[in-house]
């Protein structure tokens, strides 16, 4: 049986530096909705959602973001 790593889930209340450390694809795509939080300080204490607030992301926005960020590191490649 191959080695199968588990599926990770980014949700609202996943602290964004550890996204963007351990994923730095996803700090690409949340830079793409405004998230410039990924790269402060803020990062190692707020949480997705707090930073997409703060940045005036829409609900709607930050449920597409959090969907982009989980397809990415849930990749094939990112998988393995």
């Amino acid at each position: 049986m191959p080695n199968q790593k588990t599926k990770i889930e980014v949700t609202r209340e996943t602290i964004l530096g550890e996204i963007a450390n351990k994923y730095p694809d996803s700090a690409k795509i949340m830079l793409e909705y405004g998230l410039h939080c990924v790269g402060c300080f803020a990062n190692q204490f707020d949480t997705v959602e707090q930073g997409a607030m703060i940045h005036g992301l829409s609900d709607e926005e930050l449920d597409e973001m959090i969907f982009r960020v989980n397809e990415s590191i849930n990749s094939p490649a990112n998988l393995e």
